[in-house]
């Protein structure tokens, strides 16, 4: 059943549905999973912005309620005739309005003149740093500034008593923060002796501690959630840090609480506080994953000593996924009930003509005649399979009488190899008899001369067939190497020196230009040597007096594979040139473009066959009356070390 076709196509519909389903599956989810995190990401940043709009409102606030308060000519009639009452109560009135922490006046030296809650001026003056700015530049300030619990004690010793003190890192170097220290929002106004112009009479202040400041953070979560991508979310958490410690957060810990006095990583502090970067990053935080994004805070002076930040819960969206899951999968199951009953109703449409065709195989295999298939199927591919069919049967019945010839011809062609081989050891020992009396029969003083040109004669087509046996021999037989280090330069100016006499009779020159530093390579010295020589000597017969053949060795890459390095020899003459046509057959057996009696066609051949046993390979160029150029290419894997070969 399991190998039934019907159960593969089945399986198949099966297979496809579900790999097209599970692939739609996860792509389709990992989209819109990575898009809605990419779209909560920018909704973050923009969170961020909103943020930082409310902090710096709040920050306004307090700038826009002390300048309404140095407007009014009441409080400069109070502060020019020092009318501390009048002016305590109208301090008292603006701090309630303005829900500030801490309020108050200074002279222009810095000392305090009055100031909401904590102890009298003249019992504690501390340094006042928001108004040592405006002592200092001569102008109105507001933002954020850092103040010491011996300040914020003075000022306003109840709130100083709600804060948990941190001691912080700030600005963007590695110094440590003042101890006992907070941050705070605030803002100071200049007044003048002449409204806006003038000396500078005294200073106006006040701000509010940030550190567990719920208000600030609250009301800005309220106002930056995005709630339209699902309704059961966590609400985003909105976290002001100094330097890296959660002073003001609505992030809840593992207890429930606020997480305050928790700290942001170095690798935020790094981004944002020294590097003074926007920054979002998507990680884990108090044990769940956030999408978080920060900024620097920084205060009047210019420094960076905290920062503000919006994060989101991750598995705000994994319900957007779940129901994604739930939505592929079904269609997948969908899928594949349907593919069942297709691939069953196509099952038994195809398989019908598909039996016939087994019946008659199983015929035709018996060697009976097979059966009628019937009519020809509508489907276009089981139509061309039924025709197809009945040709293989037409041309089995062709073609088997042609098949037994050719394997008939085959069984001839390797009896005649091995024939040859025989024959020719044959031939070998009864000419070596006519060669040996031939030449004794020369010897003889009393022969005339008619017939010493007879014998001659018989000694040179001897000697023809003998070199016409040697080939067939050495074309027929395989020849065991016996390889050896040999260093090529040496072998080819040996070869050389056995042709040099017969080159000089002829007037050609032979040039041999050597490589420098080719390394010793392992071949059979004995059959190398003769394919050099084969060589040298064709170029001999292919030359005339006056011409030159030159031998040059050198490394190479092989021209077939450029992985392999190796050794070239080239064989170049100039003499009288090949045709194209007879490029392509000079390394066959018994070709020959020499005279009859001259050549046998076989030591290019041979030669060929030396190399290919060797690794290598021959090439040849050539053009009729520009000679002809023989590459010996010979492989370096085998190499020796020069040394150690001389050891041996």
């Amino acid at each position: 059943m399991f190998h039934s076709t019907r159960f593969k196509l089945i399986f198949s519909f099966l297979c496809v549905s579900f790999l097209v389903g599970g692939i739609s599956l996860f792509i389709g989810a990992r989209l819109l999973y990575d898009t809605v995190l990419r779209e909560a990401t920018n909704q973050t940043r923009l969170a961020l912005n909103a943020a930082e709009d409310a902090y710096q409102t709040r920050v306004r606030f307090i700038d826009m309620a002390l300048n309404i308060t140095t407007l009014g000519s009441g409080f400069r009639a109070s502060f020019m005739d020092r009318n501390i009452p009048d002016l305590m109560d109208r301090l008292d009135r603006m701090s309630k309005n303005s829900g500030l922490d801490f309020s108050g006046i200074a002279l222009n030296d810095g000392r305090i003149l009055c100031r909401t809650g904590g102890k009298a001026p003249e019992e504690a003056q501390t340094d006042n740093p928001i108004v040592r700015y405006v002592m200092d530049k001569g102008d109105s300030v507001a933002g954020t500034i850092v103040v010491s619990r011996l300040f914020l004690g003075n000022e306003a010793p109840d709130r100083a008593g709600q804060i948990n003190w941190h001691s912080a890192r700030m600005a963007s170097s590695q110094d440590t923060a003042p101890q006992e220290s907070c941050l705070a929002i605030a803002a100071a106004i200049p007044i003048f002796e002449y409204r806006t112009t003038g000396k500078l009479l005294g200073i106006l202040y006040g701000g509010r501690a940030v550190n567990q400041n719920t208000e600030i953070v609250d009301s800005t979560q309220k106002s930056v959630f995005f709630d339209e991508i699902q309704s059961e979310t966590t609400m985003p958490t909105t976290t002001i840090f100094f330097d890296t410690v959660r002073i003001a957060t609505n992030m809840i810990d593992s207890k429930g609480n606020r997480a305050i006095g928790t700290r942001a990583s170095d690798e935020v502090r790094e981004q944002v506080i020294v590097r003074g970067k926007k920054w979002t990053r998507r990680g884990e935080d108090l044990g769940e994953r956030y999408i978080s994004a920060f900024m620097p805070i920084g205060d009047v002076f210019g420094k960076r000593v905290g920062m503000l930040s919006v994060a989101t819960l991750e598995s705000n969206y994994s319900s957007v996924q779940r129901k994604l899951m739930f939505i592929f999968m079904a269609a997948t199951f969908a899928g594949a009930l349907l593919a069942v009953g297709m691939g069953y109703m196509l099952a038994r449409r195809i398989m019908a003509p598909v039996h016939r065709l087994i019946h008659a195989s199983r015929e035709l295999s018996e060697g009976n005649a097979p059966p009628d298939l019937g009519l020809v199927s509508k489907d276009p591919e089981m139509a061309i399979l039924q025709k197809t069919f009945r040709d293989m049967v037409e041309s089995m019945q062709r073609t088997r009488v042609a098949s037994q010839n050719k394997i008939l011809q085959s069984e001839k062609q390797a009896s005649v190899g091995r024939l040859a081989a025989g024959v020719a050891h044959e031939i070998n020992n009864p000419l070596t008899g006519v060669l040996t009396y031939t030449h004794m029969l020369l010897r003889r003083k009393d022969i005339n001369d008619d017939i010493r040109a007879d014998l001659q004669v018989i000694v040179e087509s001897t000697e023809r067939v003998r070199k016409i046996v040697k080939g067939l021999l050495d074309f027929a037989r395989q020849t065991k190497l016996e390889p050896e280090p040999t260093d090529i330069n040496q072998l080819m100016e040996a070869t050389i020196k056995l042709v040099e006499n017969q080159a000089l009779l002829k007037g050609v020159g032979i040039q041999f230009e050597k490589g420098d530093n080719l390394p010793m390579i392992v071949i059979d010295r004995s059959q190398i040597q003769s394919v050099f020589l084969n060589m040298i000597l064709n170029a001999l017969d292919a030359t005339q007096s006056s011409d030159e053949i030159r031998v040059t060795s050198s490394a190479a890459l092989s021209a077939t594979d450029t992985e392999h390095s190796g050794i070239e020899i080239t064989i170049r003459d100039n003499g009288c040139g090949m045709p194209p046509e007879h490029l392509a057959q000079i390394f066959d057996p018994f070709f020959t473009t020499k005279d009859v009696g001259k050549g046998t066609g076989l030591g290019l051949a041979v030669s060929l066959g030396i190399i290919k046993e060797h690794g290598g390979n021959i090439r040849v160029q050539s053009e009729p009356g520009k000679g002809a150029v023989f590459f010996i290419w010979l492989p370096m894997e085998r190499q020796v070390n020069p040394n150690e070969s001389a050891d041996r």
